[in-house]
């Protein structure tokens, strides 16, 4: 079940030295393909990275909240060509919870890396440097990575007892 699901994804920082397996990693790029878009639009692309050295370096795309990346066996960038559909950004956020939500129906953890907006500790945007790193032609954008692999820690599933119910509206605000 979906709900299932959706309680005991967390997003896991800490990856086992084990690779993720071809089939599983063309699971989850289906699954991205699958992505509702604005108008079909399918604005967004995908770079699966599993190159350790790759993985590295992305992970120093930003001052603080990207380390993480060096030590997941797979990483994904989730690209968009502002061009092809006006809410580019909505539409490549929608595909990367659906790249998440994959991969934690795999028995994969995940974790998401902010983009878009961040800057590289020597200065410029987080988004040119991973540009540059992977020969991504300029009229594209980077909304975010994704951090994939078997989890080496565990976070217990979330409990429906804190679930911000007064954010829940009926009809009504």
């Amino acid at each position: 079940m979906l709900y299932d699901l959706l309680k005991s994804r967390r997003s896991i920082r800490k990856f086992q030295n084990r690779e993720v397996e071809k089939d599983k990693r063309d699971t989850i790029l289906k699954s991205a393909l699958l992505s509702p878009s604005s108008r079909a639009r399918r604005p967004w692309e995908f770079i699966a990275v599993n190159d350790r050295e790759l993985l590295k370096n992305l992970s120093e795309c930003r001052e603080h909240g990207s380390g993480f990346l060096a030590g997941a066996p797979l990483g994904i960038v989730i690209i968009a060509d502002p061009a092809t559909c006006d809410v580019w950004v909505e539409d490549a956020s929608i595909a990367s919870i659906i790249i998440q939500l994959s991969a934690q129906s795999l028995d994969l953890s995940s974790c998401w890396i902010q983009v878009r907006e961040r800057f590289h500790p020597g200065g410029g945007k987080a988004e040119d440097y991973i540009k540059a790193l992977l020969g991504i032609p300029p009229h594209y954008h980077v909304e975010c990575m994704v951090a994939i692999g078997y989890p080496a820690e565990e976070k217990s599933a979330h409990d429906d007892n804190a679930l911000l119910y007064d954010k829940i509206h009926i009809n009504r605000f």
